[in-house]
This record gives C-alpha cells, structure tokens and sequence, in this order.
C-alpha cells in the first residue's frame, strides 16, 4: 500500500523547517518562497576578522514574549510543585500508563549547529513517532495535561516565522524542540555547572529520576499517539551511556559538521545571542529557563573531562573556545563508540555534508537505523530530499591563523570522522 504526501500529512504547513529554510543552512531555492521579516532584529553577514561577523540592529527591542516569560520564570520558581502535579497525572492515567511501553527511543545529539534540528524535523514527521514541541515549554512537567487542554483551546491559526537563531528556520508551536533539559536540569542541579564533568555513565544510578523520565515519555506517547519517542537534547552527548543503560534498545544519531564551518556557525550564533541580551536583558534568562546554554551571555561547555575547563575562560578567543568544544565533545563521542561496541551498535553518526549533498542516501541510511524504513519513511524522504541543500547565506571567513588554529586544535579529532 502507498500513501500520498497529503495522507502522511507532510504538507507545507506542517513541515516548516523542512520546506522553508533550515536551522543548518540547508535551504529550499529561495526563489519559491519568500521569508517573512521576524521580530528579532535585522542580521547580515560581513567579511571582519572574526569570520562570521553580524550587523545587528542598534535601537532596543523586546525579543522575549512577555507571557512566555513570566510563565517560564514561575514554573521555574515552583518545581516541586510542578513535579507533584506531574507525579498525579501520571496516576490518574492509571492502566494506560501500565500499558504503554517504550520501544525504541530517539535521541538526536551532538554539538549545536551540526545538523540536528533538520534531522529531527524530518524524522518526527514518521507517524509512529512522538517528540516534544515549542509549545511544551514552559508546561513540560505536565504533558499529557497540557496538550489535552491545547486541544480543546480556541487557539488561533499559527503562521510559521522565523525562529530566534536568525537562521531562516520557520517553526510554529507544533514544530520539534528540545524540551526536556528542563527536566534534567531539576534532577541533576550541576548539569550545566562548568567546574565540573558532565559526563553520566552506565554507573549513574538515580532511581526517582529514572521513574519520572519513564513516565514522562508514557504520558508523551500515549497523549500524542503514538509508539516511539525521538528527543533532540544537545546535552544528551554526555549522557548517551546512560541513557542507554536506562533504554537498551535505543537508537542514538551524532550529528557532526566539518570544524570550521560548524565553528563559523556556532559563533554566528553566540554574537547573535549577545546582541539580542544587549537590547533585552531577559534573553539570556529565557535561554538559561529553557535549558539552552550553547550560546549567550550565560554560554556554559559541555565538560567531558574536568582537566579540560581551562579551555573555557571566558577571556579565551571565540574561535578557540567553540573549536575545543569541537574537538572534545566528538572525541569523547569517538572514544565511547571504540570501548563500548554496544553503544556503538546503538548509534549512527550522520555528516552534515552528506545530508546537504546526498540528501536520498542519507536519509534512507537514517530511517534504516531507526528501523523505520517503511513506506512511511520514503514518502517522508520523497517530500523533504528536494527541499535540503548546503546554505548559502552566509559565508565564512576566518582569517589565515584563526582557520590555522581551529586545524591545529581539531585535525586529530576531525580524521577520526573522515574529515582531512
């Protein structure tokens, strides 16, 4: 049996980051749609020393909804209580809860800017999978509640804009987001605390957390129903034993980009963000509510080896500062894959280059390891193939030493992933 683009439900308006433009630059031919203006500010690229530099609009402005807000920091304020009330929802569903199983969990992971959002838009367009939206947040604890309430809300139609990257990735409420940190963060307080480890192994044992994840993603499945969970968590890198120990069966995908174009994007983002707090000083607040500490003021490494952290004052030149992240997040990542052969078996790393350049290929090796290459996952690659190619919006340029420099500190690391 076959399906038709408009029975999967892969329809313009429900494929915004895939039909429009995408987080990683991958683009349709920006002459078949056109962007509308959003509400963060004006950014252009310039040829300056830093690579990547921005021009951003001077005057002040406000780039945090007020609601979302204030929202957000009370939710933030009362935890207990939001994990109560998570705790009582998950009794009242009772049998349903008993019944639902998870299989196969998702987790898409790996440095920002590498090509995860594009890979979780594509994927969770599968019908058996359930991920977590823009909407979701602040609300998480929550899921099976809160989205039955948006149901039967008189919510007015979302027109798709461009997200706070500036990177002519369009969302709604409804598109995938990386939620769940926040739940991480309030069972592990020094998650994002840069004078220590973050990495969590098959030793990490935290029972309550265990449970309440477990239930989380029920409560997930069964209020969107479907059978299997995908979750997008850059965070997730340190943690992908772990979450194996908890989820034998899981599937893990690596994003990773080549180093000095991830590199250019990943301070095109942090200057981005810095802007942004210079005229609203509650931006780094939102980010550091909703778990997202890649960039910004309050920017915060992931620590895979508390010898390391010198490689992060905050006096350390940009372009070395993200080439070390670079660098020592996907050689922990290769180290683990090497001494562990089941994780290795568990994860598939996707090159951003090949999802640009053999867009069909990548995608048919991807839903393969998912173990959802079905008819579903050909229509899905059908409809988003055409639409993903390499950005062209921007352009790097780092000067002779700066591009020197991210070489000297990533070549050993960047050759174990076929990079010369």
């Amino acid at each position: 049996m076959m399906w038709t683009t408009e029975e999967l439900g892969i329809r313009e308006n429900l494929l915004p980051g895939v039909l429009l433009r995408e987080s990683i630059g991958c683009q349709v031919d920006p002459g078949k749609r056109q962007s509308p203006s959003g509400f963060l500010g004006i950014l252009s690229q310039s040829s300056e020393s830093s690579g990547v530099a921005l021009r951003v609009s001077s005057r002040k402005a406000s780039h945090v909804p007020t609601g979302l807000h204030l929202m957000s920091k009370m939710v933030a304020r009362t935890p207990g209580f939001w994990k109560a009330l998570g705790n009582l929802e998950s009794f009242t569903l009772g049998e349903d809860m008993n019944s639902q199983e998870i299989i196969k969990p998702i987790f898409v992971s790996g440095v920002a800017r590498s090509g995860s959002t594009i890979l979780t838009e594509v994927i969770s367009q599968h019908p058996r999978l359930a991920c977590h939206h823009y909407s979701d947040f602040p609300i998480t604890w929550i899921p099976y509640w809160w989205n039955s309430l948006r149901k039967h809300l008189p919510l007015p139609k979302q027109e798709p804009q461009e997200r706070a990257h500036r990177d002519r990735l369009m969302i709604t409420g409804d598109s995938p987001e990386a939620v769940e940190e926040v739940l991480w963060m309030h069972f592990f307080p020094e998650a994002h605390k840069s004078d220590c480890s973050h990495v969590m192994g098959e030793q990490e044992s935290h029972p309550q957390f265990e449970k309440y994840y477990r239930d989380h993603i029920r409560k997930l499945l069964i209020v969107r129903n479907r059978q299997r969970y995908v979750a997008k968590n850059n965070y997730h890198v340190t943690r992908i034993e772990y979450l194996l120990k908890l989820f034998p069966d899981a599937r893990i995908i690596i994003p990773i980009r080549e180093p000095v174009q991830q590199v250019a994007s990943l301070i095109k983002q942090h200057r981005l963000f810095n802007q942004k707090n210079a005229e609203d000083s509650r931006v780094a607040r939102q980010l550091q509510l909703s778990g997202h500490y890649e960039f910004g003021p309050l920017r915060c490494p992931i620590i895979v080896d508390e010898s390391r952290q010198a490689h992060y004052r905050h006096d350390l030149e940009e372009v070395a500062w993200y080439a070390n992240q670079w660098a020592d997040v996907y050689s922990f990542l290769h180290k683990r894959m090497n001494e562990n052969q089941m994780l290795a078996k568990a994860c598939l790393v996707v090159r951003y280059e090949e999802t640009c350049s053999r867009t069909e290929k990548s995608l048919e090796r991807l839903f393969a390891h998912l173990d959802l290459d079905d008819e579903w996952a050909e229509k899905i690659i059908e409809a988003c193939a055409p639409t993903i190619n390499a950005p062209d919006y921007y352009q790097v340029s780092f000067t002779a030493p700066q591009q020197e420099l991210i070489q000297e500190l990533t070549s050993a690391t960047a050759e174990t992933y076929a990079y010369s």
